[in-house]
């Protein structure tokens, strides 16, 4: 009997190739993971996607002596959705799409909640940091977990701790004092955030247990398109918890608790308790964790903190505050009898002048609904989910770049500081931002959040890539929860400091306005930058040097293969002058 063709099911599951068996005898269906990546087509490390015609049916050969075909028959997506092989798939991908909405949507809700009881941005961004801790420790604990007690295990507790969440939010009382409010949001806000990386676990992980025989072409492309929908569902969740506040804050907590109960009776009734469960050992101590003895893929995690700092110093924080907040002109001293007298997003005070609805976050903004402001924040998490599923097919195929390797990383990486830093001189020196010209502030953000979200998305998607290529193949899962532990602590670092920038870098406008917005968000964008080109520096100490790099048709860099023959025909060359001589 042929063995089926191995297949490395450790990598991304949005992209593969359908696997091929073109060797005689018995009729085996190599059925990869579709975790898989089109990164690597099977015993084709160099196979473009866009050249590949994925999809021909896999080849069969004969079954037995008479050389007879098997008939294959197409499934139709009804039957193959409802198989057996495919049910863990489908209830746990359904679960997390349920959550992640709810993950997005509670990140807006706490957010444009504060702000509108005058909390600042430091305040907030200390309300997050629990949030962001948890995932530190959370994506090391959560393989330990599911190892031992299973997927179904993790993603109930997952689903419960989110509820719990969502629970102790109603608990937010207005007449408490900002430090109990501070130390009650960031509790619930800490149970959010373990919920959040135990429920990722299983929309993570279950795509690399679940290899079905009935796998075809279809199949795959369809679990690549679900991928890219649990990231882009985010962005619906940061939308819908913003428009929900405009009906009210309990309101709005009640429906995501609803969403997340719509998950858990298929996830404590349809999923086998052993699904997921180590059939061997992985990591037997917190010691092996920490893969210090992997120097590629701890290079790789400091550059990954970095990277998801570049975004998080702006993005989280600064940048809904200041979509928020008022321009600056005329706060405290322009008379007015009602809020449409003063500038867009400020109101008219009781003593009859305009004023700051929060001067803790700020004044120089376009002073947008809560609304507008989910709209341009979730517009953002869906155009990143979208671009990351479709990488490989319409970016680094195309540019002879798959599979992608370390200098990869490096182009994409410091092409990631471009937006931020054009960004940040735009709102230091353009006279639209000194002038507070809200239709050019707005086309400003609108291309500059677009350009960004597509250029990160192509970093996070190499990125994902390569976690799985350097790491050890007996120890996938800690490996990878270490990389994500970094990506935590990235975005624990981006959220802070966001805050403390934003407060405290812009000069007071006085008590009604609050301090200058525009130069705070411009600091963030600054130290986005610096974190963009420092994550394309660590990268650079990678120990992987032997793929060269090609943009198109150029080559920015040949492979040491080729510039090894290269080397020695002009060495032969000269030997040869030499004997002619």
């Amino acid at each position: 009997m042929v063995k089926p063709t191995e297949t490395n099911n450790t990598a991304s599951n949005l992209f593969q190739f359908p696997p091929r068996q073109e060797e005689e005898g018995p009729v085996e269906i190599v059925s990869g993971s579709p975790d898989q990546v089109l990164w690597e087509g099977n015993n084709h490390p160099t196979r473009n996607p866009k050249q590949d015609n994925s999809s021909d049916p896999p080849v069969h050969k004969p079954v037995d002596e008479d050389k007879t075909q098997p008939v294959v028959k197409e499934q139709s997506l009804s039957k193959s959705l409802t198989s057996k092989a495919l049910r863990p798939f489908v209830i746990i991908s359904t679960s997390y799409l349920l959550f992640t909405i709810t993950d997005g949507a509670i990140r807006m809700i706490v957010l444009l909640h504060a702000y509108n009881k005058s909390f600042s941005a430091l305040e907030v961004s200390i309300m997050f940091m629990l949030y962001e801790l948890a995932g530190v420790f959370t994506n090391l604990a959560a393989g330990f977990m599911g190892a031992k007690w299973g997927i179904r295990f993790t993603l109930i507790i997952g689903l419960l701790l989110q509820l719990l969440s969502y629970g102790l939010l109603f608990g937010w009382d207005d007449s408490w004092d900002k430090k109990t409010a501070i130390i009650y949001v960031t509790i619930a806000q800490m149970f959010a955030g373990v919920a959040k990386d135990l429920t990722k676990l299983g929309g993570k992980t279950v795509t690399k247990l679940v290899t079905p025989e009935e796998q075809n072409t279809f199949l795959f492309k369809l679990v690549s398109l679900i991928t890219g929908w649990k990231n882009s569902l985010k962005g619906v969740g940061y939308f819908a918890g913003s428009a929900l506040l405009n009906v009210g804050y309990e309101a709005s907590l009640g429906v995501m608790m609803v969403i997340v109960g719509l998950a858990l009776p298929g996830a404590i009734f349809g999923l086998d308790k052993s699904l997921g469960t180590a059939k061997k050992t992985n990591a037997k101590s917190w010691r092996e964790v920490f893969a210090f003895d992997n120097v590629n893929l701890n290079v790789l995690s400091a550059a990954r903190l970095f990277l998801f700092a570049s975004r998080d110093f702006w993005f989280e924080v600064p940048l809904p505050y200041y979509l928020r907040s008022p321009g600056c002109e005329g706060l405290g001293s322009q008379v007015c009898s009602v809020d449409a007298d003063c500038v867009r997003g400020a109101v008219c005070g009781l003593a009859g002048v305009c004023e700051n609805l929060q001067p803790g976050g700020g004044c120089g903004g376009l002073g947008l609904d809560r609304t507008l402001v989910g709209a341009f924040l979730g517009g953002y998490i869906i155009l990143y989910g979208q671009v990351q599923s479709w990488t490989p097919q319409m970016v680094t195929g195309p540019l002879n770049q798959t599979p992608p390797n370390k200098f990869t990383e490096i182009l994409w990486g410091f092409i990631n500081c471009l937006p931020t830093l054009v960004m940040c001189i735009v709102m230091a020196f353009s006279p639209s931002f000194s002038n507070h010209d809200l239709t050019p502030m707005t086309i400003w953000f609108i291309v500059i959040i677009v350009i960004f979200a597509i250029i990160f998305a192509i970093n996070s998607s190499i990125h994902s890539y390569l976690v799985v290529k350097y790491a050890k193949s007996d120890k996938i899962a800690k490996s990878v929860g270490f990389y994500y532990m970094s990506n935590a602590c990235g975005r624990l670092l981006g959220t802070i400091g966001s805050g403390i920038l934003y407060t405290y870098v812009g000069k007071s406008a006085g008590p009604a306005a609050g301090s200058d917005g525009t130069a705070g968000l411009a600091a963030c964008f600054l130290a986005g930058t610096i974190c963009s080109v420092v994550a394309a520096m660590i990268t650079v100490k990678i120990d992987d040097n032997q793929d060269g790099l090609q943009c198109g048709p150029c080559t920015l860099i040949r492979p040491m293969t080729s510039a090894r023959a290269n080397t020695e025909e002009d060495v032969d060359g000269r030997e040869d002058e030499k004997n002619d001589a």
